[in-house]
């Protein structure tokens, strides 16, 4: 029993988050993914850089179904979604945050993260109000305390700042037990503080819940990332870990310019 247990780990171990293979994405005569293939482990957070136009956020919106692709394969952790509707991807544990904040202003920050727990729960259908013991609340309380917003629980999203809405939108990929979560630049417009806030709740997320990070500032993507995989016209140009490719001369040439120091 003990070693077939063992072997089952193993095989757990085995399987990606995400595989893509040979994924491309057509826009009539615009070629916008060619022949992707990307592996992701569970529980790995990889950075995808590449300058605007390098098909990044195509990347994403294949993966999660918004504009599914033309060709290829995806797998995610084993299963082939290739032609899921968002929903089910969604209800198997796969998140996204947007680049531009799509929030509701009229709701406060606690209810904002209720709804979006009871969404994907079994009870998403029920018109009860929430007791003192819910266990959605509960939960929703518990992502609001991860990701540094639960002094603001009943400040309405309008009034939040720029950096808070994006801590918010962050506490929503994390509703409902996701699996796995795509990041499509989540330092976009954030200040100097709010950087290392967010540094410090990728940082702290829990173990198993894996990520791929979309972000411009190559500061965040190397220190909260174990790999990296540049793209250049649509394509994977490479990969490898992230003191590699900041010191690889045509990763520099190409997108970052003069070395980090």
């Amino acid at each position: 029993m003990a070693e077939n247990g063992a072997v089952q780990r193993l095989a757990s171990a085995s399987v990606h988050a995400l595989e893509l293979e040979g994924v491309g994405r057509r826009f009539g005569a615009l070629v916008a993914l060619a022949d992707i293939n990307l592996k992701v482990g569970a529980g790995e957070h990889r950075a995808v850089l590449g300058s605007n136009g390098a098909g990044k956020t195509t990347l994403f919106n294949a993966i999660t179904g918004d504009f599914p692709p033309t060709s290829g394969r995806i797998r995610f952790f084993g299963e082939d979604i290739t032609e899921f509707p968002i929903e089910e991807r969604i209800r198997r544990g796969l998140r996204r945050t947007y680049q531009i904040s799509q929030l509701f202003a009229g709701l406060t920050v606690i209810d904002a993260i209720f709804v979006a727990c009871r969404g994907v729960s079994r009870s998403r259908l029920s018109l009860l109000r929430p007791g003192e013991r819910d266990a959605t609340m509960a939960q929703a309380h518990t992502i609001a305390n991860l990701v540094h917003l639960d002094d603001i629980l009943a400040t309405p999203i309008a009034v939040l700042s720029h950096g808070q809405q994006r801590q918010l939108e962050i506490a929503l990929a994390l509703s409902g037990a996701p699996r796995f979560i795509l990041f499509d630049e989540p330092a976009a417009g954030l200040s100097p503080a709010e950087r290392r806030d967010l540094v410090a709740i990728l940082g702290a997320l829990p173990a198993h819940i894996g990520f791929i990070i979309i972000e411009h500032d190559l500061d965040i993507a190397l220190r909260v990332s174990s790999y990296v995989t540049i793209m250049h016209n649509g394509r994977i140009f490479k990969e490898g870990l992230p003191r590699e490719i900041e010191e690889d001369d045509e990763v520099q040439a190409l997108y970052l310019g003069a070395p980090h120091g």
